[in-house]
């Protein structure tokens, strides 16, 4: 982007900034990261321009105001959850709803293969699971595999396990989004094959009422980690009036973000999965309180407060 292009997109914010007291700390805090952001644009392209000293200079007063008082790491954290985080789902959320749909596909199109092949389900879960899982019906009690370790070592390996899993999908954005398509594509044929398996046995209602007590938010982080894979790959692909290289820094640490914001939903559902979907005799009403609660957070947090965050934003600046 040519110097007189980039002062010209960006003065007003600039001098508005400059003369315009913010009106919150989350305010000021959001104002000095879209300077570091403008500023390091501008020391790796014009590093001797006048509008890299000014820069500089203002970045220089906000971050004296942001840190003169010393609890800065309370506020950090906090800010990163109120505010950083939604924005940074605002930004995306075209790319967001693109992880969405390619896993809701992939789920409707392992349903559909486990339809018309009854060995396709044995081939994506495997003959030791499929068959326990149908022992566990003959018996009556067909979910009877969330009982089958402690508590608290399940808790542990399954909380583990996930993290890692959306970290690995968010990593693979790097292969230009190729390796996270494929990993939700592998997820969602699981996620379609093993559902359907139970509705061809004549239990699906007891599975929905079961696994999607920490299925809601399980599978939802899974699909917002897919995302944080596809916004890295898209500064790669798509890097704009940016350099490649610039846009890939930038989306690789936006997916980042969204990626390690994901930790906590995922500490719940473990925690869920190794301590409450257990308990197969729960009355439906709780379940689906559960349930209902989980799919609420993540509506709110991930689409309503994110877009409320954003309008709001663009109205004050």
């Amino acid at each position: 982007m040519r110097e007189a292009v980039f002062l010209r997109q960006n003065e007003a914010k600039w001098r508005h900034y400059e003369t315009a007291p913010p009106g919150s700390p989350d305010e000021l805090a959001a104002r000095f990261i879209e300077l570091t952001d403008d500023l390091a644009y501008a020391q790796t392209f014009y590093p001797a321009s006048p509008t890299t000293q000014y820069l500089n200079d203002l970045t220089g007063k906000l971050h004296q105001h942001l840190y003169k008082n010393k609890p800065e790491h309370t506020h950090r954290f906090g800010l990163f959850w109120r505010r950083e985080l939604p924005l940074l789902v605002a930004r995306h959320h075209h790319t967001l709803a693109w992880s969405l749909a390619i896993f809701v596909l992939c789920t409707l199109l392992g349903a559909l293969s486990a339809a018309y092949d009854d060995s396709f389900v044995r081939v994506v879960l495997g003959d030791a699971y499929v068959n326990s899982t149908l022992e566990n019906i003959a018996k009556g009690d067909p979910m009877a595999v969330y009982k089958g370790q402690s508590e608290t070592p399940m808790f542990l390996f399954i909380t583990a396990n996930n993290i890692n899993v959306a970290l690995m999908t968010y990593a693979l954005g790097a292969t230009l989004g190729l390796g996270t398509v494929f990993a939700l594509f592998r997820n969602g044929l699981m996620l379609g094959s093993f559902q359907y398996f139970f509705y061809q046995k004549g239990v699906l209602l007891p599975s929905l009422l079961t696994i999607w007590i920490h299925g809601t938010l399980e599978i939802s982080a899974i699909i917002l980690a897919g995302g944080a894979g596809l916004v890295m790959a898209r500064g790669m692909l798509f890097p704009g009036t940016y350099s490649r290289a610039h846009a890939f820094r930038q989306s690789a640490r936006d997916g980042l973000k969204l990626a390690i914001g994901l930790v906590p939903i995922f500490i719940v559902a473990g925690f869920l999965e190794g301590f409450v979907t257990r308990h197969t005799e729960m009355p439906m009403a709780a379940s689906l309180a559960i349930i209902g609660t989980s799919a609420a957070f993540i509506g709110w947090y991930f689409v309503v407060y994110p877009y409320r965050l954003a309008r709001q934003k663009n109205l004050t600046s």
